[in-house]
């Protein structure tokens, strides 16, 4: 059925009044969790213009797709959630943001019902520009990224259904790995001012987070645009402030693992000791044709570091297989290194081409049969990694966020990012409870309250 059009640049209460029901808007996000933080953003956007945010699957007026490029799979399911949002509302206005929009936005408008072409910049708009629009209209509103030198200000104050904050604190990355399309749907590095942060993390704070997790496109890039500043000053600015208990980062690279680094961090009592170091190979020659900036020695320095302060520390990293011109003994190379160092949990990657990018056009491409046993042999060592792990941590205790329940069983993670799984009549949600895990069954970590210890 053919719902009729609405003239969304009604303010609020005269749509309201008019129509009598409020406005609709529905998110389908995909990638990595800055693409969900700026989802986070944007619906903060729409509600405080009177919109309500529905599911994806439901009718809406409005429909957003912040989309991924990290793969020609991302395009694809971008491609596909754009197609499916029209047969909600085949008068909808089709809002399309984030990373594809960026690298092709000709594309992405060509795409039929695609009314609004975004990047990754400007998000701060999109109400007003979706507001312009008539379901006919197909605009592109997507800036040159390479020109972009300040930080996007969006900020969120709840993330709905969450008990962690995500904070976005950078943007852009200069690190040009020779397989990522993402600096040039990023753009250069822009570091969130720390003023801006600490007071986003306030509000957050205020309205119950415990935990909040810094992210951005290469947070370990944070500050080199600014100054005399770092990414540890952000982390000590936040352990200041009350209310917050649990401070984390997505991913870093290993050099900036220092002597000097770790010092300072340990002195931060809610810094959460789990570390996603990217390595992507343990082959020296593919890491050079990576254009990656780092060795495997200096790598298992960095492991070694944490380690001596964090022995408990949960190490995780993605690796590619299948890399151009990746050989038998250099993929066994990368097997042994990953067996030595030992790992805890290990993201196996086969190597997909992105067009624009250096490693696209390399010789020696390989083929997906030998890609897909190489995974294979490193997700078992991967699987392997993760139980010897977690059967250490049965008879010991942790501190346990919980953040989920289902069928009568609480879900939370410990500091290092252990998930555990606690049977309660009482309500976790959102409470931080020493625990005792005392079972390893069917992949699933188990612990019970310790009473007086909630």
């Amino acid at each position: 059925m053919l719902k009729p059009k609405v003239q969304l640049s009604l303010l609020a209460e005269d749509f309201y009044n008019r129509y009598q029901r409020h406005k609709q808007v529905a998110f389908f996000t995909l990638g990595c969790k800055v693409n969900q933080y700026e989802t986070d953003a944007m619906e903060h956007l729409f509600r405080d213009s009177g919109y309500e945010v529905t599911d994806f699957e439901s009718f809406a007026d409005v429909y957003v797709i912040n989309t991924c490029t990290v793969t020609s799979m991302s395009d694809k399911k971008s491609r596909q959630m754009i197609r499916r949002a029209k047969k909600h509302n085949e008068n909808a206005i089709i809002a399309v943001v984030g990373c594809y929009s960026q690298k092709s936005p000709d594309e992405v408008i060509a795409i039929e019902g695609v009314n609004l072409v975004m990047g990754t910049s400007d998000r701060n708009k999109i109400v007003t520009e979706v507001e312009k629009l008539d379901v006919k209209d197909h605009v592109i509103e997507v800036e040159d990224i390479m020109k972009q030198r300040v930080f996007e200000a969006l900020s969120i104050e709840e993330t709905y259904g969450k008990t962690r904050a995500f904070l976005k604190i950078q943007e852009g990355c200069d690190r040009f790995c020779s397989y990522c399309i993402i600096p040039y749907t990023r753009g250069p590095v822009r570091s969130r001012p720390i003023n801006d942060i600490i007071s986003e993390v306030k509000s957050l704070a205020k309205n119950g987070y415990k935990e909040v997790v810094l992210t951005g496109i290469h947070v370990a890039s944070y500050g080199k645009d600014l100054g005399d500043i770092r990414l540890i000053d952000v982390i000590k600015a936040i352990n200041d402030i009350d209310g917050i208990h649990r401070i984390r980062t997505s991913s870093v690279e290993p050099l900036i693992i220092t002597d000097d680094f770790l010092s300072e961090l340990k002195e931060i009592d809610k810094f959460c000791p789990h570390f996603h170091l990217s390595l992507q190979s343990g082959s020296d020659s593919v890491l050079e044709r990576m254009n990656r900036r780092y060795d495997k020695a200096e790598y298992k320095s960095a492991v070694d570091k944490i380690r001596k302060i964090y022995p408990d520390a949960a190490i995780t990293t993605d690796i590619i297989v299948g890399f151009p011109g990746e050989s038998d003994a250099e993929f066994e190379e990368t097997r042994a290194y990953l067996e030595d160092i030992n790992l805890y949990e290990m993201h196996i990657f086969k190597f997909s081409p992105r067009e624009g990018t250096k490693a696209a056009v390399m010789d020696n491409q390989i083929k997906p049969e030998i890609k897909n046993h190489r995974s294979e042999v490193l997700i078992e060592l991967a699987e392997k990694n993760k139980l010897e792990f977690e059967e250490k941590l049965v008879g010991k205790e942790a501190e346990v966020l919980f953040e989920s329940y289902e069928n009568g069983i609480y879900e939370g993670h410990t500091m290092n990012y252990v998930k555990v799984h606690v049977q309660s009549d009482m309500d976790l949600i959102g409470e931080i409870a020493r625990v005792n895990i005392y079972r390893l069954e069917n992949k699933k970590i188990y612990g019970k309250i310790i009473q007086n210890e909630i």
